[in-house]
């Protein structure tokens, strides 16, 4: 077996840096350079400078090193949004990785980052509301009353990603919507919170949270155009499907059904053909909607390994995956994927076999000793001039996500990031529209998607709501898996985590009731020394929870 050592120094290096050291917790971070009263000048005169503001946004999704001064060195979870998904994700019960140092996301999968000082909870706090302070900025700087069509555009782009950062926030620091209407959400700050309201600012109930959101996302919905630049960018579509998810949380059955085929209009899910290789990295996929497009120049790429790719590609010559920490697909959710399903070769099976991988590039390899007795099975992973590069060890281990430029053992991570996909979106309206009443229609639109695009041979069995509600679920944890909803669905519908008889390591086979305590994060402790009205009012820390 033949090991990438190019970067084990610095992974090592991460490993022993597992202390906190802590400082102010900035909510108010700006994506300019200038000081508001400035900034409100310059907009006021020029609104297409907005563009520079909207672009921070983005750039916030990406960004490298956000913590630095917080954490006092480098997280290697420290690029962007990306890192919140594998956070989300290592928190439920559909991707199994190993419990070691080389595994940044070690925390949430053991659920030890459930406490006011934990990194996890400061990185997903901070970046969220460093995106609303600039969203709140380019809302401050125009009059709203007498915007432009350039204005609005960018107006309208500020308002969805406000809304996008508090829909993330009010599902990690709370429960779902349906029967926690008045439970204690987040802190509410807009346009119009003046610096003393922030100081002393309570958590807002989930209701007003979503109340917020939904006044946001109309509002942009009304601004905004299907045209944009760029992918990267929110247009209306990208507001509609974001409005579909959140209509979905609060069981607004119809609208959300409404919304969702809005937001799919004009896009074509990935074909049965295309889904039979590794991919999952190109924004310019027709099935994408919405992702954060990363440059070959971009800080997360030239750091080499703070990165999606680094830790969830299981083909790049550069990073923690495979080698280190990979990431799997649940064995007993696997089992259950049939065998005619093309997704069921997204993961590598119990003889370290998948028939979506170039046998080219992904050598089976045996290791045997003077005697001739085998000591190790893995997957070579090659290059393009055949250097082995990375192993596959792992049963199960994903191969769903494909190198930059889909070229095995790439060292390069340039790979663009998964936001809204057409299949979600499919999904939310098969489920909406059996759960608005109309079960035959929803099982109809599940049925298509599935037998056209994933397995020809499929059947919804469901004959009531509830039962189609339980096939989509199926089907999001399979077409959805490393994309960030398999935690938040759990939420959302109410079900218990259940991590054990599985490929998960011992001690963090977990069976959880729904809505288990341990399920929220805190507030981080930064922000409760600066906003009294959070003092005593954060969630309760809980037990780590016992394997089973």
């Amino acid at each position: 077996m033949k090991m990438n050592n190019r970067y084990f120094a610095a992974l090592l290096g991460g490993t022993m840096l597992l202390t906190t050291s802590c400082s102010d917790l900035d909510t108010n971070p700006s994506g300019s350079t200038m000081g508001d009263g400035q900034l409100n000048e310059v907009l006021s005169q020029d609104p297409s400078k907005l563009k520079s503001e909207v672009s921070g946004m983005y750039a916030n999704m990406i960004e490298y090193g956000a913590i630095i001064q917080w954490a006092g060195s480098t997280r290697h979870f420290d690029f962007g949004y990306a890192s919140t998904m594998l956070m989300m994700d290592a928190s439920g019960q559909d991707e199994p990785s190993q419990v070691s140092g080389y595994n940044w996301y070690n925390q949430p999968l053991r659920f030890v980052d459930r406490t006011a000082n934990s990194q996890p909870t400061y990185f997903i706090w901070n970046q969220c509301y460093k995106n609303i302070k600039v969203a709140n900025d380019v809302l401050k700087s125009v009059d709203l009353e007498n915007l432009s069509d350039v204005a609005k555009s960018y107006v309208g782009q500020a308002y969805a990603m406000r809304a996008f950062e508090y829909f993330t926030l009010i599902q990690l620091y709370q429960f779902t919507y349906k029967g926690h209407e008045d439970a204690a959400g987040v802190p509410l700050v807009t346009e119009k919170t003046t610096e003393s309201e922030a100081n002393n600012n309570p958590r807002a109930a989930v209701k007003d949270v979503y109340k917020q959101i939904m006044e946001d996302l109309n509002t942009a919905i009304d601004y905004l155009t299907d045209s944009r630049s760029a992918k990267s960018e929110i247009n209306r579509q990208v507001a509609y499907g974001l409005r579909a998810r959140v209509n979905l949380v609060m069981q607004n059955w119809s609208d959300a059904a409404a919304d969702a085929q809005k937001a799919a209009e004009g896009y074509t899910p990935l074909s049965k053909e295309a889904a039979a290789a590794p991919g999952f990295n190109d924004v310019s996929s027709s099935n994408w909607i919405w992702g954060n497009i990363v440059d070959e120049s971009n800080d997360i790429v030239q750091s080499g390994i703070l990165n999606f790719p680094a830790m969830m590609c299981s083909f790049t010559g550069n990073g923690y995956s495979p080698t280190y920490a990979c990431r799997m697909i649940n064995s007993n959710l696997w089992k259950e994927i049939p065998s005619t399903d093309v997704r069921k070769g997204w993961w590598i099976d119990d003889k370290l076999q998948s028939p979506i991988v170039d046998p080219k590039y992904v050598v089976y390899t045996e290791d045997k000793d003077k005697e001739g007795k085998i000591t190790a099975k893995y997957l070579a992973v090659l290059n393009a001039t055949g250097d082995e590069v990375a192993d596959i060890t792992e049963p199960y281990t994903n191969v769903k996500f494909g190198a930059y430029k889909n070229q095995y053992g790439n060292e390069l991570n340039a790979c663009d990031i998964p936001l809204m996909r057409v299949e979600e979106m499919i999904l939310i309206q098969a489920e909406a529209t059996a759960m608005a009443g109309d079960v035959n229609k929803g099982k109809q639109i599940l049925e298509n998607f599935v037998r056209t695009y994933r397995d020809p041979s499929y059947t919804c069995n469901a004959t009531t709501a509830e039962g189609v509600q339980d096939a989509v679920w199926f089907q999001r944890r399979i077409e959805l898996w490393g994309e960030g909803f398999s935690f938040t669905d759990l939420l959302r519908l109410k079900k218990p985590l259940d991590r054990t008889a599985s490929n998960y390591g011992a001690s963090v086979r977990f069976k959880l009731d729904p809505e288990s305590q341990i399920f929220l994060y805190l507030i981080p402790e930064d922000e409760e020394n600066h906003n009294e009205a959070l003092v005593g009012n954060n969630n309760p820390v809980v037990a780590v929870p016992k394997a089973q």
